[in-house]
C-alpha cells in the first residue's frame, strides 16, 4: 500500500505527464500549420500520445496499490513558437524537468522503503534517459542546420526514423 505522501507525489507526476502530453499536442498543432513539417508534426503528435500512456501507467499503478489516481485539470500550454529550434529547446528543457521529478520520486520511494514503487519507477528512469538523449540529438541537429532550408527538409524527413533506442522514446 502507498503512503499518503507517495500517493500525493505520484498524483503530481500524473499531472506532469498530462501537461507534457498537452504541451506536445500543442507543438504538433503548431507544426502542422508550418509549411513542410509533416515529419515534425507526426513526431510531436506521437510524443503527445506516448506521454498520455505514461500518465495512464501511473494512474493504473496508483489505483492498483490502494490509492486513488486523480485526473488533473490542466493549464493551457504555449500554442505558438518563434521557431522550430525554440520548440525543440523547450521540449528538451521539459524532459530534463520530468527526469528530475522522476528522480525525486525514486528518492522518496527509497527513503520510505517502498521497494515496489522504486521498482515500478525504474521504467520511467530508463525512459527519461532515452527521451533526454533523443531531445538532445534533435537540438544538436537543428543547431548544425542553422537556417539551411535543405537541412531542415532532411531533418523533417529523418525525424520519423529517430526513436528512443527501441524503447517507446518519442
Amino acid at each position: 500500500m502507498l503512503s499518503q505522501k507517495m500517493k500525493d507525489a505520484l498524483n503530481q507526476q500524473v499531472l506532469m505527464e498530462a501537461q507534457s502530453s498537452q504541451a506536445y499536442l500543442a507543438m504538433g498543432s503548431w507544426a502542422e500549420i508550418q509549411p513542410g513539417l509533416k515529419g515534425v508534426t507526426q513526431f510531436f503528435f506521437r510524443h503527445s500520445d506516448e506521454e498520455r500512456m505514461h500518465m495512464l501507467k501511473l494512474i493504473h499503478y496508483i489505483n492498483e496499490r490502494g490509492g486513488f489516481a486523480v485526473v488533473p485539470a490542466l493549464e493551457q500550454p504555449a500554442l505558438t513558437f518563434v521557431s522550430l529550434k525554440k520548440a525543440f529547446e523547450i521540449l528538451f528543457e521539459h524532459e530534463v524537468k520530468v527526469s528530475n521529478s522522476i528522480n525525486d520520486l525514486v528518492d522518496m520511494a527509497l527513503s520510505e522503503k517502498d521497494y515496489a514503487t522504486h521498482n515500478f519507477l525504474q521504467w520511467y528512469v530508463n525512459e527519461q534517459i532515452e527521451e533526454e538523449r533523443l531531445a538532445r540529438d534533435c537540438n544538436d541537429k537543428l543547431e548544425l542546420i542553422g537556417e539551411d532550408k535543405s537541412g531542415l527538409y532532411l531533418f523533417d524527413r529523418d525525424i520519423m526514423t529517430m526513436n528512443g533506442g527501441g524503447k517507446s522514446g518519442f
